[in-house]
C-alpha cells in the first residue's frame, strides 16, 4: 500500500503544487503589498496566523532562516493572514479554471473532489506533531469540486511534509544538511535547492563537511553507501508515516484517484512545471 500511496500523492502533487508557480498568485499577493519570497512564506503559513517567524522557520525547516525572518516581518507588516489567505484561494482559483477549463465543471473533477476529500477527512484529528497541517486542516472547506480537490492536496501534501520533517530531525540533519542530501539523491540538482532556499555557498560547504565527517556523502556531495542507506531509511519512515489517509479509502480507490487526475496535473505541469513531468 505504501507503493501506492506514493505514487498517488506524486500524481496529485502538481495540483497542489502549482500556487506556489501561478502568476495569478504573484500578483494577487504584490496587491497586499507582499513581494519576493514574502508572498511564499506568508501564503502557505497564514493557516497558523500572526506567528512568530521562529514558528514558520521550524515548520519549513530547510529554508535559510535569515530569508524567512525578513519575509514574515515584511509580510505581517504590509497585510493580514486572513487577507492572504483569501488572496492564495482565489489565485487557485483562477489559475484552475484558466488552466483546466471546461474540465472543472466535468464529472471527472467531480469524483476526483469527493475521493480526495475522503481520503483526507480521515486524518482531520491525526494533527499531533503536524503543525502544518493542522492548521491547514482548521480552514473552511471550499464548496467547488475543483478548489475541494485543491485543498484536499493540500492537506494530504501538509501532512506527509510535517512527517518528511520529523524522520529528518530524528535522523539528526539540519535544515540545510537535508537539502545536501536531497541533492544527493539526483531528484533536484544541488545548486536549485541551495539557491532556492537562500544558502550560501559557504554554508552549502560546511554542511558538505559535516555530512563528510558523519560518513553521509564524499568531498564532491555524492552519497556514500552508508549516507544513501540513511537516506532511504528517511524515505521509508515518511512513507510509513503518511500512508493513512490512503490506506483508509483503499488501493481501488487511490487508483481511480491517480486516473482522474493525471490529466488535470499534466496540464498545469505543462503550463507552470515543466520541469515536473521529467521526475514522473
Amino acid at each position: 500500500m505504501i507503493e501506492v500511496a506514493r505514487r498517488t500523492w506524486r500524481i496529485l502533487e502538481p495540483y497542489h503544487g502549482m500556487i506556489y508557480f501561478a502568476p495569478e498568485a504573484t500578483a494577487a499577493y504584490e496587491k497586499l503589498g507582499l513581494t519576493g519570497r514574502a508572498g511564499y512564506f506568508a501564503s502557505r503559513s497564514a493557516a497558523l496566523g500572526k506567528v512568530p517567524a521562529p514558528v514558520v522557520v521550524a515548520t519549513f525547516y530547510n529554508f535559510n532562516p535569515a530569508l524567512v525572518h525578513d519575509s514574515i516581518r515584511a509580510a505581517w507588516s504590509a497585510t493580514e493572514p486572513e487577507a492572504v489567505l483569501e488572496a492564495r484561494h482565489a489565485a487557485a482559483d483562477r489559475t484552475l479554471r484558466a488552466t483546466l477549463g471546461d474540465a472543472i465543471d466535468a464529472p471527472e473533477m467531480q469524483r476526483a473532489a469527493s475521493l480526495a476529500r475522503e481520503a483526507a477527512e480521515t486524518i482531520a484529528g491525526d494533527v499531533v506533531g503536524r503543525p502544518l497541517f493542522a492548521a491547514h486542516a482548521a480552514l473552511p472547506w471550499p464548496e467547488e469540486p475543483h478548489l475541494v480537490l485543491w485543498h484536499a492536496q493540500t492537506l494530504l501534501r501538509e501532512y506527509r511534509g510535517d512527517a518528511h520533517i520529523a524522520a529528518l530531525l530524528t535522523a539528526g540533519l539540519s535544515g540545510i544538511e537535508a537539502l545536501v542530501t536531497h541533492a544527493a539523491s539526483g531528484a533536484v540538482p544541488a545548486e536549485t535547492l541551495r539557491k532556492s532556499r537562500a544558502w550560501s555557498e559557504e554554508d552549502w560547504s560546511r554542511a558538505i563537511a559535516g555530512l563528510r565527517e558523519r560518513d553521509w556523502v564524499t568531498g564532491d556531495g555524492a552519497f556514500t553507501p552508508a549516507g544513501a542507506a540513511h537516506r532511504e531509511e528517511i524515505e521509508k519512515a515518511t512513507d510509513e508515516n503518511s500512508v493513512t489517509p490512503y490506506a483508509r479509502i483503499g488501493e481501488p480507490a487511490c487508483e481511480e484517484l491517480q486516473a482522474l487526475v493525471r490529466p488535470f496535473s499534466r496540464a498545469l505541469s505543462e503550463k507552470l512545471m515543466p520541469w515536473m513531468l521529467a521526475r514522473r
